[in-house]
């Protein structure tokens, strides 16, 4: 499991070696673009799985939007393996490409912030 010192010491390492800096760049914009060609939505391709919030947010998940969600991670995982990509008539399209994870991130970020105001608030007696 990745800890954020892990990711911290590899995020250095990438740093200092511009070569390698550029490929991670080259293959975050060749990801950014074509990830609707293998059957993605936006929200898929992000690391939710590395915070408390995304994971509690996976957990929200209707099970239709849970299920449909595991499938398109193994449909495009299955094609990266094969190095194919779907028919253009099975690309995500646009229209289709809506946000079901970020809404409940930002949900849950709210519920956070106010459950640690209310935590941190003083009762003052007036007698």
């Amino acid at each position: 499991m990745s800890t954020p010192a892990n990711l911290t010491r590899v995020a250095s390492f990438v740093h200092r070696r511009p070569w390698l800096l550029s490929v991670v760049n080259r293959l975050n914009e060749w990801q950014s673009r074509n990830y609707r060609q293998l059957g993605l939505k936006y929200d898929d391709v992000l690391d939710v799985e590395e915070s408390p919030e995304g994971q509690l947010a996976l957990k929200r998940l209707s099970a239709k939007e849970s299920y449909d969600r595991v499938f398109r991670l193994r449909r495009a995982v299955q094609l990266s393996i094969t190095h194919k990509i779907l028919p253009k008539e099975e690309w995500t399209k646009v229209s289709e490409d809506k946000p079901y994870l970020r809404p409940i991130i930002e949900q849950i970020k709210a519920e956070q912030k106010e459950k640690a105001a209310l935590d941190t608030v003083e009762v003052i007696k007036t007698h």
